[in-house]
């Protein structure tokens, strides 16, 4: 199954990316919940495309809320400064072209955050891959 969603929505992305990073947890987060989904979805990537995935070169520095109920506002200024690089992966991201991981993707907030922190860090390129996208309830047309 997961390698049928890779083939729908993440081959093209794939096909030229030198670094698969997930959008980190901060670490009472992954404390209580024993896992990060987004890191267990890069590193099933990286299984099947041998693109390599690093789950320790992003950090989620600040502790943030929850974004449920937030506005798009509220979520942007809620991750703001919450991510930095390893300093120790630097060398890692400069020059590459990044694919990083996320498993929901609402505003778009988290993800434009990370990215943000990556090109800060020379990255060449960024772009964002996740396993479901919010959509609100007016937009299907049935």
């Amino acid at each position: 199954m997961f390698s049928r969603w890779l083939a729908r929505a993440g081959a093209e992305l794939l096909d030229d990316a030198e670094l698969i990073v997930p959008v980190p947890l901060y670490r009472s987060r992954l404390w209580r919940r024993r896992f990060n989904q987004s890191a267990m979805l890069a590193q099933g990537l990286a299984r099947l495309t041998s693109v390599p995935a690093d789950c320790f070169v992003l950090k989620r520095v600040r502790r943030t809320a929850s974004q449920v109920g937030l506005t798009v506002e509220q979520r942007v200024r809620n991750v703001a400064g919450a991510f930095k690089i390893d300093p120790a992966g630097a060398t890692e991201i400069k020059g590459k072209r990044v694919v990083v991981i996320d498993d929901v993707i609402t505003t778009g907030a988290t993800a434009e955050a990370c990215a943000r922190v990556l090109k800060r860090a020379k990255a060449a390129r960024v772009d964002v891959l996740a396993l479901a996208r919010v959509v609100e309830p007016t937009a299907f047309v049935l």
